[in-house]
């Protein structure tokens, strides 16, 4: 069935680039603790909102259009800010309209109320001074919230000044009251700076340690496919290349083109090797057997092999690092001993392990004299098997070398 490619790009639009899903978990604790001050400010701010609406609903005349439309321009952008911290949406939007509007309110208050009417009455719209801070709060810069913090106090007590006619009794009121709410403005901004700057601690140290593992995971996993790229270079292209070199005969290029296919075949599925070097699916031991004797025939070398005790089943994995060991130090036998004396013994001990044992009548060498660079002993025996929890032991002298090699269960 065809395939329509506007629907497929229009698929693809909608998958989040990696560097937008990082950067939203990056920020987990910023906008947890943005909710927490939104939902703060919608508890204080809907409590002082209720007594402030009291209040102008008391002193209102609702005949005058000018104190009706003070009242709708102030509780009108409140009540959407507060149902915006409720829900979570628009809050930065729905606050600044808010702290925006009530400064403006604020500031024409002695123009549309009487100066001389209620003079000795608290305005209701004092109520609102710090709600219109911590509104600055959540939609502001820090430096902006501290100009609104330093400004609407003297914007009251301006009002408050004019509504006194500047006399003398209402200077010490007024400045009682502005002193009050800007002391109360500054530690609402000083809370608010503080919660914020723990929060993007917190993301912080998140990132650098999510980076930090990251980084260790990757160079772990890169260590790790090296070392089984390595070896399986070399157990089985270099091993392949070795057999075509020496084929001097018809049944030997023939044991070196299965090689080479084995090693190519291995090769394309080098990811899946990586990752788990066979399944966990439990093998009967004696299969370990039948592959060695497989790999005797593909080496073309004639070896006397001994089963003994009760062989189980064992782990697939531990099953294939023991066969690979094993090929490895048979094709060590078959390339520096000639597979002369070649002995395999494969002992098992019912469901609780194996032990595999490879001894040649060469002429042996000394483990120490062998170079970091050289990896058929190092990765191809002694790290796979330490990969899989197993066990490898050499003994080598003049007499011959024995290669043994265990897993048990724990």
């Amino acid at each position: 069935m065809p395939t329509d490619p506007l629907s497929i790009r229009e698929a693809w639009s909608t998958i989040p680039s990696p560097g937008s899903v990082e950067s939203e978990f990056e920020r987990f604790t910023g906008k947890r603790m943005e909710r927490i001050l939104a939902t703060v400010v919608a508890l204080g701010s809907g409590v002082l909102g209720t007594q402030a609406l009291i209040a102008a609903i008391t002193t209102t005349t609702w005949s005058d259009a000018s104190r009706v439309a003070m009242v709708l321009v102030v509780f009108v952008p409140l009540l959407a800010m507060l149902i915006a911290c409720v829900t979570g949406r628009a809050v930065r939007i729905a606050a600044g309209i808010f702290a925006i509007l009530y400064v403006i309110a604020l500031g024409a208050w002695p123009i549309i109320v009487n100066p001389a009417a209620r003079a000795t009455d608290q305005p209701w719209i004092f109520f609102l001074v710090n709600v219109g801070v911590v509104a600055a709060v959540l939609a502001f810069p820090l430096w902006l919230q501290l100009s609104w913090a330093v400004a609407l106090p003297f914007v009251y007590g301006y009002v408050r000044l004019v509504e006194g006619g500047f006399s003398r009794d209402y200077w010490v009121t007024t400045a009682f009251d502005v002193s009050f709410t800007l002391i109360l403005g500054i530690v609402i901004i000083a809370l608010g700076w503080m919660f914020r700057s723990v929060a993007a601690g917190v993301d912080d140290a998140r990132t650098r340690a999510v980076a930090s593992y990251a980084g260790a995971a990757a160079a772990a996993a890169a260590e790790e496919e090296r070392a089984a790229m390595s070896a399986l270079m070399h157990d089985s292209v270099l091993a392949a290349l070795i057999a075509a070199e020496r084929a001097d005969g018809e049944r030997a290029r023939d044991l070196a083109v299965g090689m080479a296919r084995e090693a190519l075949t291995r090769l394309a599925n080098t990811e899946a090797a990586v990752a788990e070097e066979g399944s966990d699916e439990p093998v009967g031991a004696a299969q370990i057997v039948v592959e060695l004797r497989r790999a005797l025939s593909e080496l073309g070398a004639d070896a006397i092999v001994e089963e003994r005790g009760g062989i189980g089943l064992i782990p697939g994995r531990a099953a294939r690092a023991l066969v690979l060991a094993a090929r490895q130090a048979l094709g060590n036998a078959v390339a520096h001993a000639q597979g002369r004396g070649l002995h395999i013994i494969a002992e098992g001990r019912g469901e609780e392990g194996i032990s595999l044992t490879i001894s040649d009548s060469g002429p042996g060498f000394d483990l120490r004299e062998i170079g970091e660079d050289r990896l058929g002993i190092s990765a191809s025996i002694l790290a796979r098997m330490a990969g899989v929890a197993g066990t490898a032991d050499i003994e080598s002298s003049e007499c011959g070398t024995k290669v043994t090699l265990g897993w048990e269960r724990r």
